[in-house]
This record gives structure tokens, C-alpha cells and sequence, in this order.
């Protein structure tokens, strides 16, 4: 498979691999990874418009980072189109998006209880009254994320009225709110969706494995894949379906001493980018994906998550090698 360059708005995108905003993961250090085995398009985690109104520091801080992870998509979240248009203002005013994203599809109780995510699906016009509220705002491409619907698929009436919104592209996971992530996503109605509006569809959902990158474009005709908690512990994946996607190669499985690299660089950015002490906190999940699935993985997650400088998880790691590798 040839890589079909695409767009977004004005934003030219490489190949069909798209990043997931993913809460408490997608910060810049993991982004840079992500990038750096190729991902066309990364995405912030999402943001809360009113604490970008309200100038709230860590706030801020969640639009930032380097260059070499461009473009990127800021994906903002909220139950009021003025609140949001707003705060896309406040994101364009900063240049640290190229995209600005607003999240339709967000399952949690935290999220949901005060109307924001996917909340706002429950009335399929909804979506597309903010989004039109928000791209008269700004002049960035401002694009969707949404699920098929609340607790039934009206995932094709909210597409079509997001496209004649103006969205400039919509991502779409293929499972309703109530679902959250169990069962199976449902890839059908991404199909539908791509045959009907006239806008790049991202689609969502279950993306694991290179094979299952291949099956989402083919049998959805979408132009982007996102994959979000497969790259967990695992972000070499993005060039594994890369590869695979352009040649149809199988990459052999990444060797462990390579995985303890990866682990390594890792760390080395979230401390240099968070300090040592919250950097180390940050990493104990990341640390613990890395080890999922080799010898003494569970053994080594319960040691990580009671370590507090990096002098000791280098000494860990040290000692995981020499045993294992």
C-alpha cells in the first residue's frame, strides 16, 4: 500500500497514522516517541476550556511542545460553544496548533456528569452547533471527535451535520458512550460515515495490531487510522504498521534489551521536560507497559511503583538487563 498524502484543512499529513488523545499519556515526551517512529499526526491530551480561560497553569502547560512533533492537534473539551470558542481562540493566540480538535466521544463519569464529552451526544445537533461556533472563531482547521452516540448508533446524523458544519475532518470510534471500552468496536458505521461526507474520517477503535491498521483503511475507506492504548508500552508500533502498511512487511517483535531503550529514553524526556520527582511518578505506568508481557513483568511493575529517584530506576533497569538480556 502506497501512502496517500491527505489533509486537513491546510494541514498536509505523510502517511495515514494518527495519535490518540489520551488523558495522562499523550504528554510531549510520549508524543516524541510516537512521532519519531513516524505517526503523521499526534494529539494533545484533552484540555478544558475553562481552564484555559481561567489561565490555569497546568493548563497551559498541556498546549506545549517541540517542534519536531508537528503538526499537532489541540483537542479541547466542554459543554458550552461560547466557553470553547473561546478557549480555541486562547489555543490559536499561543501557535502551538496546527489543528484544534473538539472532543465528542470522552465516556468518563468525571467528563460526562458535567455535560462535556460525550455527553453532548445525546442530542445529535449539539456537536455541530459548537463546532460551527467554534471554527467562526478561529481560522486553525477545527475537526471532531466523536463515538456512534450515546447509548444507540446515530453516528451518521451526527457526521453529516459536523461536515455541513464545517468540521475539517472527524475521527470516529466505533462504540457508543455506553459501551465504554468493552465489546467489539463497530467498524460498519465508520464506513458509512466515510461514503457520505465529503471530509477526511479518522477511524477508531481496536486498532492492536499492524493487520488491524490494514483492515480499518480497507474496509472502512477512511483516510486516517488513530490508535490510542495499543501504543501503550509499545509505541515502536507506529512503525511497525508503517512498514507494514507501505510493504507488507511483519516487523519481528521489538527484543527486550531494545524495549529497556525505549523505556530508558522515555524517562530521560519526562524528567528533563517534568524534573526527577514528578517525572518518576509520571513514568511508573509508562515504566510498567514496558514490561508487560516479559519475564517478571508483574514482579518488576510492584518495584517501579515504590521507586522515587532516577538513580534507583536506572539501577532496576540495570538489573533487569543482566538478568534477562
Amino acid at each position: 500500500m502506497t501512502f496517500n498524502k491527505w489533509t486537513i484543512g491546510s494541514v498536509h499529513l505523510a502517511n495515514p497514522l494518527v495519535l490518540a488523545p489520551m488523558a495522562g499519556v499523550t504528554d510531549p515526551a510520549f508524543r516524541q516517541l510516537v512521532k519519531g517512529f513516524g505517526c503523521a499526526l499526534v494529539y494533545t491530551e484533552m484540555i478544558s476550556d475553562k481552564g484555559l480561560i481561567f489561565a490555569n497553569a497546568k493548563t497551559r502547560e498541556l498546549l506545549k511542545g517541540p517542534q519536531s512533533e508537528r503538526p499537532r492537534a489541540v483537542q479541547l473539551f466542554g459543554s458550552s460553544a461560547e466557553s470553547l470558542a473561546e478557549a480555541a481562540q486562547i489555543v490559536e493566540e499561543t501557535g502551538e496548533a496546527d489543528i484544534i480538535d473538539i472532543n465528542f466521544g470522552c465516556p468518563t463519569p468525571k467528563i460526562v456528569k458535567n455535560g462535556s464529552g460525550a455527553a453532548l451526544l445525546r442530542d445529535p445537533s449539539q456537536p455541530a452547533k459548537i463546532l460551527q461556533k467554534v471554527k467562526d472563531s478561529v481560522s486553525l482547521p477545527v475537526t471532531a471527535k466523536i463515538r456512534l452516540g450515546w447509548d444507540e448508533d446515530r453516528s451518521e446524523e451526527i457526521a453529516l451535520r459536523l461536515a455541513d458544519a464545517g468540521a475539517a475532518a472527524i475521527a470516529v470510534h466505533g462504540r457508543t458512550r455506553e459501551q465504554f471500552y468493552s465489546g467489539r468496536a463497530d467498524w460498519e458505521p465508520i464506513a458509512r460515515i466515510c461514503a457520505k461526507v465529503d471530509v477526511p474520517v479518522i477511524g477508531n477503535g481496536d486498532v492492536r495490531t499492524p493487520q488491524d491498521a490494514k483492515r480499518m483503511l480497507s474496509e472502512t475507506g477512511c483516510q486516517g487510522v488513530m490508535v490510542g492504548r495499543a501504543f501503550l508500552g509499545n509505541p515502536w508500533l507506529a512503525r511497525e504498521i508503517l512498514t507494514y502498511l507501505e510493504s507488507g512487511e511483519e516487523l519481528p517483535p521489538s527484543a527486550i534489551d531494545e524495549r529497556i531503550a525505549f523505556a530508558r529514553r522515555h524517562l530521560q524526556l519526562v524528567v528533563e521536560q517534568r524534573g526527577e520527582r514528578q517525572g518518576i511518578r509520571e513514568m511508573r505506568k509508562h515504566l510498567g507497559w514496558y514490561f508487560r508481557g516479559l519475564p517478571s513483568g508483574a514482579r518488576m511493575r510492584e518495584r517501579i511503583n515504590k521507586l522515587e529517584t532516577l538513580a534507583e530506576v536506572e539501577n532496576l533497569l540495570s538489573e533487569y538487563q543482566k538478568n534477562f538480556v
